[in-house]
């Protein structure tokens, strides 16, 4: 399993690539693992402004159905379209193609509750 270095975690799954004040967002390898098939990604918070761990979206796997929790308080600027018709590119790729949206970040501070990949590793005991 993979635990990219470049990334943050949170404890829910998801991961956040941080460049500037704007960031990426996704869930990672393990989370995809446990969902299963990914049949459908529905985000409708572009535009909108969320705080930290508040739901943008979710993701339906064939059997359930998963809150997506943003890892950071800021604004949606961006869904990755790609995954309307290839929701499979979260199974496949969850730290490249699979990404979810991107947005504008409030509070960098922020990052310092979050984990690294190490932590994260520990975390899902891999």
């Amino acid at each position: 399993m993979q635990f990219p270095e470049n990334l943050k975690y949170t404890k829910d799954h998801e991961w956040i690539m941080v460049e500037g004040d704007r960031a990426t967002v996704g869930i990672t390898e393990f989370a995809q693992r446990e969902l299963g098939d990914i049949v459908f990604v529905d985000i409708s918070s572009v535009g909108k402004t969320l705080g930290m761990n508040e739901v943008f979206g979710t993701v339906e796997a064939v059997k359930t159905v998963s809150d997506l929790f943003l890892p950071l308080s800021g604004t949606i600027d961006e869904f990755n379209s790609e995954l309307e018709g290839n929701p499979e590119y979260v199974n496949q790729d969850p730290y490249g193609k699979g990404w979810m949206v991107k947005m504008t970040m409030n509070n960098p501070a922020e990052l310092s509750e979050l984990l690294d990949a190490a932590a994260y590793e520990q975390l899902v005991g891999a």
